[in-house]
């Protein structure tokens, strides 16, 4: 028996595919999920998301959002998510040093605007934990 999961963010369809097992960030912890999980709704936090197919694991990064358990189906919906190997360190680290950057103003700017770039700053450090951990 298999899982089936799904990831989704505002652009695109980032992940869907037949699984093993998958782990997924909560703002609880870390949770795993088998087939015959019970059902299940709870909050996504920024970090990693493993996935295991065929005995293998694969990493993606997901940032905050939401997922659902039902029926052997795992759906994550998450404002940001990148596989692993698609992370561009160099490109993620500026975008993190801009962020933080425009933080030092955040007297200045509105919540909206802080609340965004805070995502960002985490976002952006969830993805080079998980490069740099892989290398």
């Amino acid at each position: 028996m298999a899982l089936t999961l799904e990831i989704v963010t505002p652009e695109a369809r980032v992940y869907s595919d037949a699984i093993d097992a998958v782990v997924i960030p909560t703002v609880e912890g870390e949770i795993g999920i088998l087939p015959g999980h019970i059902s299940l709704l709870t909050q996504v936090a920024d970090g990693e998301l493993r996935v295991t197919r065929n005995g293998q694991t694969e990493l993606l990064v997901v940032s905050d959002g939401f997922a659902q358990i039902a029926n052997d189906k795992v759906s994550v919906l998450a404002q940001s998510a990148i596989e692993e190997q698609k992370i561009d360190e160099h490109a993620v680290e500026e975008a993190q040093k801009r962020a933080e950057a425009e933080l030092r103003n955040r007297d200045a700017l509105p919540p909206a605007e802080v609340e965004r770039l805070e995502r960002v700053v985490r976002f952006a450090v969830a993805q080079l934990g998980a490069r740099r951990r892989r290398k």
